[in-house]
């Protein structure tokens, strides 16, 4: 087996970076993502603390599996320490990765344009963008041989797993051909809107798995948005505003996708009796969203519409906008921002409001949820994963508890707002989803590294994986 150090998702479901030896002297970093919450890594990187922390020396290229932040993050740190390889990735990635990392900067570093440009000129002369299904060699500095092969993950838009096909002097040795080690990044779940569902190889070796869901199967997809659906006529009949924290990339288009079918399937329906006695359609409905990056991305997602699944390129034959319906208001300056917040403390017009940052560590949707989350007719509703130590899950935790609150900047907010979750419209992959990812392989891995992911969702995989596939060997990496 190649030799694989994990310097995160390994505490949690953030920071995914994992280092594939090749040879005693050369590795692929695979991802090299940004902590949240109070995840960390073995060595001490966190959220406040993005310094690269482990050596690169050996490192050779760098293989990007999609781009959000909690995978790309800390791309830049990665430049800083001094690395200079190639950086693959898909090639609807690399349109994405830029806007990625600048709004990472902005955020995060800096608002000085000088170093911002020059560390995207950087990573644009490093990118290697890749076509799926394709088999490239990676430039290595010995006779060891390694190629390289994205397949789409079904996660987001862009999404890979990466198949790594390694030949070195200890593989020829074995009278092995060559050694396979696949690494799945984030599987999404099947029939997920926008997105072809992922494929399994038809072998690997070596195999490193998500396990965000392990413990845990999603709802099918006609019942989860019959739950949106519900959810939402709900919390619009008391006239008030629905929040939906959601990433900037992937989560956001989802959500205007089966909105837009929502509103497409019930135009000229009502939702119901507002709190102020008039009726409301569908169609009238206020969807806004407030994130300048979503917006840029749903852009972007639009102009790589031939990426989308058959289910999304014939609501377009039919003269449908999925991702850009009349009803969208889209935010991109602060001060309007500011002054949406304060007309929807103030208003009795439903509204729907999807805003990053998904965890609510951060963003335009912790203005919102400050303003509102104390008046009970609004609801905050959760379609993505919390991670520990972050607000959206302290708001999951004490919602129900008679003195419940959260804490932004230091300061105690009641929350009074209903909260709901709606799991089923996570990107991840469910239990059954990893298993049958494993399950069609031709040819099963002798050992499977699982990552990303809590514990309990690790150690229930590993059950699973361990009971079904006998002989394979599991471990659940601490560094």
């Amino acid at each position: 087996m190649l030799s694989i150090k994990h310097h995160g998702a390994i505490r949690g479901v953030t920071g995914s970076c994992h280092e594939l030896f090749v040879d005693e002297q050369q590795s692929v970093l695979i991802d090299c993502g940004l902590f949240q919450g109070a995840e960390s890594s073995s060595l001490g990187a966190a959220a406040d603390k993005l310094e690269i922390d482990f050596d690169l020396s050996a490192v050779q290229a760098l293989i990007v599996t999609h781009v959000h932040i909690d995978h790309v993050g800390r791309i830049p740190y990665l430049l800083a320490a001094g690395f200079t390889g190639p950086i693959y990735c898909s090639k609807p990635s690399a349109m994405l990765l830029p806007l990625v990392i600048e709004d990472a900067l902005k955020v995060g570093v800096t608002r000085n344009k000088s170093i911002i440009e020059a560390c995207l000129d950087r990573i644009q002369e490093q990118i290697v963008p890749l076509d799926y299904q394709e088999w490239v060699k990676i430039p290595m500095q010995t006779e060891t041989k390694v190629q390289l092969r994205l397949s789409r993950a079904g996660h987001i838009l862009g999404s890979a797993y990466a198949s790594f096909r390694v030949v070195n002097e200890a593989i020829k040795s074995q009278n092995k051909p060559y050694h396979d080690v696949v690494f799945s990044g984030d599987l999404g779940a099947p029939h997920s809107p926008l997105l072809p569902a992922p494929k399994s190889p038809h072998k690997a070796d070596q195999l490193v798995i998500e396990s965000t869901y392990g413990d845990r199967n999603h709802e099918d997809r006609s019942s989860r948005i019959g739950r949106l659906q519900h959810s939402l006529e709900r919390a619009l009949s008391d006239s008030g505003t629905v929040l939906i924290p959601a990433f900037s990339i992937g989560r956001t288009q989802e959500l205007l996708y089966e909105l837009e079918s929502i509103i497409h399937k019930n135009r000229q329906k009502p939702i119901s009796h507002t709190a102020s006695g008039a009726q409301l359609d569908w169609q009238d409905l206020d969807i806004i969203i407030d994130s300048p990056l979503a917006n840029r991305f749903t852009q972007v997602y639009q102009s790589l519409a031939p990426y989308w699944d058959e289910e999304a390129q014939s609501r377009i034959a039919e003269g449908r906008h999925p991702l850009d319906f009349e009803q969208v208001t889209t935010i991109d300056d602060h001060e309007t921002h500011l002054q949406t917040v304060d007309y929807l403390k103030r208003q009795t017009r439903p509204a729907i409001v999807i805003a990053a940052s998904g965890m609510c560590a951060g963003g335009r949707i912790v203005n919102y949820i400050k303003a509102l989350i104390g008046d009970e007719r609004n609801d905050i509703v959760f379609v993505g994963y919390q991670a520990a130590g972050t607000p959206g899950r302290d708001i999951l935790n004490y919602h129900d508890k008679p003195d419940g609150y959260v804490m932004f900047d230091n300061e105690r907010f009641p929350i009074k707002a209903q909260v709901q979750q709606i799991s089923g419209y996570s990107a991840h992959a469910g239990q059954k989803d990893l298993l049958n990812f494993i399950r069609r392989m031709r040819s099963k891995p002798k050992k499977i590294h699982l990552v990303h992911g809590d514990d309990d969702a690790k150690q229930t995989l590993k059950k699973c994986i361990r009971k079904e596939f006998k002989g394979v060997e599991v471990v659940i990496p601490d560094s």
